[in-house]
């Protein structure tokens, strides 16, 4: 479904096409610094297999310490044993009249194997207003924005009213990870990074199918991450003599079960702003669905249309998706064990036994439903007015007419473990990415949500001091 927003139309196209020309052609001396210093950190291999992200953060505090920073002011840190996950925290002191304000960014990257890739996964390419690479979105961007916009700071010799942090991590892409740089930080050096507040990833902007700015999101939630998995096991046997108890079938009947299973529909605080936010810039039919979910009870028409649009259905409803499966010893022989993975995403608020206890259900009494790790059950982030306020008057300076909206990530990112430990964290980038191949094949970024992004956290870390 799109977003037909269809606010300054003639405004908007313009300043993107702007902001292309710039990503292609000149640009200012903080935005080369600003390309050069990404390029940098997304040709640094920091994937799990071979990468290292202490060699990715070692480079960035290069470039801080060009700005001015010192030895006192940063420190790499890596849990024992593994000097390749490295993690920096850098602070930039205030006159302490409010405390800290964090910003995060992991610098490990999902695997990428060259042979699939039409570019070098590792080798930053700008093509047609783009740019190419493991990492150019997700999260390299947002980290050297943040290390560009630190940089800023401290050339200015700007002294704000709260200590300004800057986090970049390990092992986001990792779950579970006995590794993650922010749980680490959290559990063995909680001063460092200890905060009223936290920005990390899972907002941003949207552009329609047109290259239209849709909205301006602000995360301030997002689902609990839960991989189960099914096991079913039996006596096994000689395959010329079948027998009916056996476990392919049984794992069979309950993830056809599972597929019709219809997940109950809940609306969150974020999830609500979300759809009072659509109904107002959506237009027609579309903005009737929206109004439709937010009715007591709910217009079950309205609901339908909705849920047959799979981000919709993850906005609205916990979903469980069957991700792998193993069974079976030899071709000749009746299996013994079948294993089947499903990666749940469950709605903030939700128990995790609660979607345990239904899946086992689903499955049957013949398949056995257990955790494979432990999930961190984090709450939402409040919404939060003075932030909202600021990041509304900065995305009115920079994008005249685009609305903001409060979203929920339908994925998972680090805010899991900060709002867990009471740092309630919220994601932005303050860009229209427009990206794809994220965790996929030619990942890709608008060259131009570079600059859009260091511009809006720049602004809006201002407005917060």
């Amino acid at each position: 479904m799109k977003h037909p927003l269809r606010l300054a139309l003639g405004l908007i196209p313009a300043l993107l096409l702007c902001g292309a020309v710039l990503a292609q052609q000149a640009l200012t001396p903080a935005q080369a610094e600003l390309r050069a210093l990404y390029q940098e950190l997304v040709e640094i291999n920091t994937t799990d297999s071979v990468g290292s992200c202490t060699r990715a953060v070692e480079a960035m505090a290069v470039h801080l310490k060009s700005a001015g920073y010192t030895d006192a002011d940063l420190q790499i840190l890596a849990p024992p044993g593994k000097p390749q996950k490295g993690n920096l925290v850098l602070r930039l002191k205030g006159n302490g009249s409010k405390r800290p304000l964090l910003m995060v960014a992991h610098v490990d990257v999902v695997e990428a194997r060259r042979e699939d890739w039409t570019r070098d996964p590792f080798k930053l390419v700008e093509e047609d207003g783009y740019f190419y690479a493991r990492g150019a979105s997700d999260n390299k961007s947002n980290a050297a924005v943040y290390v560009a916009n630190m940089m800023a700071f401290k050339r200015e010799r700007w002294v704000p009213n709260r200590d300004l942090i800057l986090a970049l991590t390990c092992d986001e892409e990792v779950i579970p990870s006995n590794y993650n740089g922010v749980e680490f930080l959290l559990k063995h050096h909680r001063p460092l990074i200890d905060a009223e507040l936290a920005f990390d990833e899972g907002g941003g902007g949207s552009l329609d199918s047109q290259g239209r700015p849709d909205f301006q999101g602000l995360k301030v939630a997002e689902k609990i991450y839960q991989t189960f998995e099914m096991v079913a096991t039996d006596r096994g046997g000689h395959s010329s003599v079948p027998r009916r108890d056996n476990p392919i079938f049984d794992v069979a009947e309950g993830l056809s079960r599972l597929a019709a299973y219809p997940w109950p529909v809940t609306l969150t605080p974020a999830t609500r702003a979300y759809y009072e936010g659509m109904a107002r810039i959506a237009k027609g039919p579309e903005a009737a669905d929206y109004q439709g979910v937010l009715k007591e009870p709910m217009d079950p028409g309205a609901l339908a249309r909705l849920q047959k649009i799979d981000y919709q259905r993850a906005m609205l409803s916990n979903t469980c998706g069957v991700t792998m499966i193993n069974g079976g010893h030899a071709q000749n022989a009746l299996p013994q064990r079948v294993v089947v993975t499903v990666n749940c995403r469950i709605l903030p608020g939700q128990k995790v036994a609660e979607v345990q206890a239904t899946l086992q259900k689903l499955m049957g009494d013949q398949v056995k439903v257990k955790p494979a790790h432990e999930a961190v059950e984090a709450p939402a982030s409040p919404i939060r007015a003075d932030l909202l306020a600021a990041f509304t008057e900065v995305n009115a300076e920079l994008f005249p007419g685009v609305p903001v909206l409060i979203t929920m990530s339908v994925a998972t990112q680090d805010a899991r473990f900060l709002n867990k430990a009471g740092i309630w964290t919220y994601g932005l980038s303050g860009s229209f990415r427009n990206s794809s191949g994220t965790h996929g094949l030619n990942e890709r970024m608008r060259a131009a949500a570079l600059y859009e992004g260091y511009a809006f956290v720049g602004k809006l870390v201002r407005r917060m001091q």
